[in-house]
């Protein structure tokens, strides 16, 4: 994709114009709307962490921001939302290394929420209800799946998720996509929000080594009742709906507030591995690394106050397709020469100087606004 000997701005510009243009929904052929500008001033909006109305009046060569909100809606619809899912997720999966598809991955699935403060009854229909968070109850949430190969980590499969979707099902889309990209998987971890008995059994089906991590739950029953003793231990565990899972039980000494060392039970339904539970445990703080991708992906996200869910979800999509550009670049531009296996400098290319680069091809792509008229006359000295 780069065959040079350096990455200057307008190369990062024409690399994620060339994926946007051939996966993203945007279809516009006007002398001055065109798809091109359209994902030159979502770059921009991303790039600064500002609004598409902020970038229509910093840009020269740009149509108004009403204008513009109004050509990205015709073409972001909320009944479409899964075809646009479809068309994000193909654009998080393109010019993936030839090495990831020959390795076996680590993989994680987790929720992101994204709070909503509006009042609209069509667009509330779209959000999860949640415990208060942020100064709400209501969020538009997307599930990811993510894997991990050496310094390269990448969101290779999103998901918008309705308030009638069941958490299996989710799973199940993300899980066939990964599968649909010939990745192997060697472990999948999950969060607690998805220990159910249906994603249970459909992962025990698919013959996918898992470790989900489970809640404490019960006052002397339940999950509680496993944690007893003073080592950890693994031991089958049969669920309410009679879903029966190995049990790994982790028992850890962490210091209080008094810096007195007290015991901590942590639990995690196993499916298709045989390690031990501080194994367990170790691969599954792996999983962590997802976290850092949502705070990257605030840093590139759109602000918005959109009433269109299809909007919405894109923002966050497209926030994560720029993670994985620059996840990709980096991989290229920041090798460390010599034998052995591929390696990265993480102090290269940082995904600040990546933005800023973004952003700095885009103005002189399209030239900025160096002044600004005066609404009356200088009164006379």
């Amino acid at each position: 994709m780069i065959e040079q000997q350096e990455l200057n701005a307008q190369d990062i510009r024409t690399a994620v114009q060339e994926i946007a243009q051939k996966y993203l929904p945007f279809e516009v052929a006007g002398y001055v709307s065109t798809s091109e500008m359209i994902v030159d001033v979502l770059l921009k909006a991303a790039a600064e962490n500002i609004s598409v109305d902020a970038v229509c009046g910093d840009l020269e060569q740009c149509i108004g921001g009403n204008m513009l909100r109004k050509l990205i809606n015709e073409q972001l619809s909320v009944e479409q939302i899964r075809q646009h899912e479809d068309e994000i997720n193909a654009a998080l999966s393109a010019h993936l290394p030839r090495q990831i598809r020959k390795g076996r991955l680590e993989a994680a699935i987790d929720e992101h929420d994204e709070p909503f403060y509006g009042k609209s009854p069509k667009t509330l229909a779209y959000t999860i209800r949640s415990r208060a968070r942020k100064g709400t109850t209501h969020f538009f949430r997307i599930v990811t799946a993510y894997v991990i190969y050496r310094q390269m980590r990448l969101t290779l499969a999103v998901a918008f998720v309705r308030p009638e979707d069941e958490t299996v099902a989710v799973v199940s889309r993300l899980y066939e996509r990964l599968q649909a990209l010939n990745l192997h998987i060697r472990v999948l971890y999950m969060d607690r929000g998805f220990c159910s008995g249906a994603v249970i059994s459909y992962l025990k089906e698919k013959k996918q080594p898992t470790i989900i991590a489970c809640t404490i739950r019960g006052k002397q029953g339940g999950t509680r009742r496993l944690c007893r003793g003073r080592k950890s231990y693994r031991t089958p565990y049969t669920f309410t709906d009679g879903t029966a899972v190995d049990m790994a039980v982790v028992a850890k000494l962490t210091p209080n507030k008094d810096k007195k060392r007290r015991r901590k039970w942590l639990l995690f339904a196993v499916i298709g591995l045989d390690w031990d539970p501080k194994t367990i445990c170790r691969h599954y703080r792996s999983r962590f690394g997802i976290e850092s991708t949502y705070r990257i992906l605030r840093r590139v996200r759109i602000k918005t106050t959109s009433r269109n869910p299809a909007f919405r979800f894109f923002a966050l999509g497209f926030a994560l397709l720029l993670v994985n550009i620059w996840a990709f670049l980096r991989w290229i531009v920041a090798r460390i020469p010599g034998p052995g296996p591929h390696r990265v400098d993480p102090d290269h290319f940082q995904f600040y100087t990546f933005v800023s680069l973004l952003r700095r091809a885009i103005e002189q792509h399209r030239g900025v606004i160096m002044s600004v008229p005066y609404l009356a006359a200088l009164p006379k000295l």
